[in-house]
């Protein structure tokens, strides 16, 4: 008689060529071996399961019973990599960056390493599909356990007897033996631990940690993580074991650990993996969201057709010193890019001289006349950049706190931060300090940031009533709200003096942008969103940043590449 499939392999992404759910035949009471083939809407490429086993109506796809949370992980987690992806080991769809390895051969040397929580039954789930998927083959795979599981119906129990069942050698890890499997393996996939941790790795867990360490950079070896990269967890501080992973599938909700600027670069390639909790459970246990261009552009109002420059907003920056005129020109090439509709730059007197001639649309003036003289008023105004910190700096900045408290945003960057120790804000600046200025702002060790700058953060944006943006290899976005957003670079080519001073500039004109709109729109003079323009700089920035992953540049044309990718998001498409 012929039943429905179970839900798992009744989605979508499983259909036939033809748009027809595929169906197994069931005589009374087993299945017959038999493979299923599809084609994935989404991407086009191949879903792919065999049935080695009797499947009761009750079963999920994966093997495993879905009769708790675990089993609908390890499920989901199967049905997220048998969409394959020819250009990463792992076939995890829609990758924002796919690791650069090529997809295992049936000649590929796969060992997992396993210790005894959900971690380790995904991790199996994983070779599963690769071994049913012909990328591999069973002979030549190898699981190596902290302990080996019991004979109690858990998921990773079943998980194990799975693969033992089809010809994979499961065995308890001991280092000596197990030295020779590594160094001849061609992907791990770690599976030793996940968040759950109370401390350090130790034991058995360690061992394979440190083994695993050891082959890291040989030619060849590609290491995946599960979740996290074993040994990290929300206590995990620098000196603390982690293994050092080329990729790691992060099940959503993602975990803050990871995306600690320390931690972070553990982590390798980080391939977020959805589908697997209720979205309702996820909203329930996430702390931060990881923020995208797409998804921060989309937040800030876009110019309309009819805009003019008073519209698009006017940015003043107070920037500069000797011997750091550059910084002054970056933040305004910054504000350009980003959109600003006009700026003005106040430079030194001393200065003008050498910075107006280069200034080309940006209103150079000399230093003396206040933020709002003459026909200019701003709709935002920066500080900081390569500006120094004399007794002349503090009487300015404080000329530009009453701006601030009557809703124009105010953006402080650099030198400007440290005469701002003291102030509390009124919820319309962003400060945008790295982790020795942050540090030096706090009175907390730069160590300490950068281990765990979550939880001060969220101190000090409240207690100041401004957003910080913290930049780092990650940049981190936090709201006197409490909103975090975790932008993602790990990008060396951003690594570079004036980087800074060009995302300032962003800032500026994004936050003018938005004042400019809706002072003008909204009937409450309109409420300005400083958490939304952070990100959406702190974004912009980043996916410059891409056009140059290979190659050293000047700051400058990170201000380039931002003109296009901001004037493609926000200028409106003429349509022909």
């Amino acid at each position: 008689m012929v039943q429905d499939l179970p839900e798992i392999l009744c989605r979508p992404c499983f259909r036939g060529a033809n748009g027809a759910l595929p169906l197994l035949v069931f005589n009374d009471s087993k299945v017959r071996k038999a493979r299923i083939v599809g084609t994935s809407l989404q991407s086009g490429g191949k879903a792919e399961f065999l049935l080695l086993e009797e499947l009761g109506i009750r079963d999920q796809g994966s093997g495993i019973r879905g009769c708790c949370s675990e089993d609908n992980r390890a499920s989901e987690l199967l049905r997220d990599i048998s969409d394959r992806d020819p250009q990463s080991p792992f076939p995890i769809p829609h990758s924002p960056i796919p690791p650069q390895s090529p997809v295992p051969s049936p000649q590929s040397l796969i060992t997992v390493l396993a210790g005894s929580g959900n971690n380790a039954a995904d991790a199996l789930v994983m070779l599963r599909v690769l071994i049913f998927s012909g990328h591999v083959r069973q002979e030549d795979c190898a699981v190596y356990f902290t302990k080996m599981p019991g004979g109690e119906k858990s998921p990773l129990s079943q998980a194990a007897l799975s693969v033992q069942r089809l010809g994979v050698a499961v065995l308890p890890w001991d280092a000596a033996k197990a030295a020779d499997t590594l160094g001849g393996a061609d992907v791990i996939i770690d599976g030793i631990a996940g968040t759950g941790l109370d401390g350090p790795l130790r034991g058995a867990a360690l061992e394979m940690a440190e083994a695993i360490n050891s082959l890291h950079g040989q030619q060849g070896k590609f290491v995946v993580s599960i979740d996290v990269p074993s040994g990290c967890f929300d206590g995990w501080r620098p000196g603390m074991p982690i293994v050092t992973a080329n990729a790691t599938l992060a099940i959503e909700p993602q975990k803050l650990c990871i995306y600690t600027p320390a931690a972070r670069p553990y982590a390798g390639d980080i391939i977020p993996v959805g589908g697997i909790f209720h979205p309702a459970l996820i909203d329930k246990h996430v702390e931060a969201e990881l923020v995208c261009w797409e998804k921060a552009a989309a937040r800030i109002p876009p110019v309309a057709k009819n805009a003019y420059k008073y519209e698009r907003g006017l940015v003043e920056i107070q920037a500069g010193s000797p011997g750091a005129a550059g910084a002054a020109r970056l933040a305004a090439l910054g504000a350009q890019a980003a959109g600003a509709g006009l700026v003005r730059l106040v430079v030194d007197p001393s200065l003008y001289p050498v910075i107006a001639p280069a200034c080309s649309g940006v209103m150079a003036i000399p230093g003396g006349e206040a933020p709002e003289g003459g026909r200019f008023s701003p709709d935002a105004v920066l500080l900081g950049p390569g500006w120094g910190r004399g007794d002349d700096r503090r009487l300015m900045l404080e000329a530009c706190l009453p701006l601030e408290a009557r809703g124009i945003p105010l953006v402080l960057d650099a030198d400007a931060l440290y005469l701002a120790k003291d102030i509390v804000f009124h919820g319309n600046a962003i400060l945008t300090p790295h982790p020795g200025e942050f540090a030096a702002y706090t009175g907390l060790s730069k160590e300490e940031i950068l281990a765990d700058p979550f939880p001060v953060l969220r101190r000090f944006a409240s207690e100041k009533n401004a957003v910080i943006l913290l930049k780092s290899h990650v940049l981190y976005a936090v709201s006197p709200d409490g909103r975090i957003g975790i932008i993602d670079g790990m990008n060396p080519a951003l690594g570079m003096g004036g980087t800074g001073d060009v995302l300032a500039g962003f800032c500026a004109s994004i936050a003018a942008r938005w004042r400019a709109i809706t002072a003008r729109t909204a009937r409450d003079g309109g409420i300005f969103d400083g958490y939304a323009c952070a990100c959406a700089a702190a974004a912009l920035l980043v996916r410059a940043g891409e056009r140059f992953e290979r190659r050293f540049a000047d700051p400058s044309e990170l201000a380039a590449a931002a003109a296009s990718i901001a004037g493609n998001a926000w200028l409106p498409e003429k349509k022909r």
